[in-house]
Formats: C-alpha cells, structure tokens, sequence
C-alpha cells in the first residue's frame, strides 16, 4: 500500500495493525504506520540508533562510620 493511502484509511476506520491485526484507532499508531511506510518509500530517512544508556549506580545515603578506640 503507497503511503498516501494510510490516513484516508484511518478516518475510515479501515486502517489494520498488520495482516490480520485490529483496526487501528489511535492518531498516533496511524502516524507511526504513516512513517513506516514512508521508510519503506525512500522517501524519508531511516530512524536514527538510540544512544546507548549509561550505567550509573544510585548513591545511597549512609550515616558517617565512627571509630571506636
């Protein structure tokens, strides 16, 4: 399917998630579908990677140690 046709298909309510896959209802799973498709075209450019998370440990709050002589 060209892409043109998505939209027109969602406010139709013809718009499928796949296959055999439900009717779509959110706007936003239409647009998500509309790039998709674009991607598929050519006709914008690939998603970028995400970057990688960092590990970062969370600091815990500990009372001062004291020494006992």
């Amino acid at each position: 399917m060209p892409a043109h046709d998505v939209m027109p298909l969602f406010r139709a309510g013809k718009l499928h998630s796949g296959k055999d896959g439900k009717v779509v209802r959110r706007k936003k799973q239409a647009k998500a579908i509309l790039l998709s498709y674009l991607r598929k075209e050519g006709r914008i450019a690939p998603r970028k990677p995400r970057a990688a998370k960092k590990n970062r440990r969370k600091r815990i709050a500990t009372k001062a140690r004291t020494r006992i002589k």
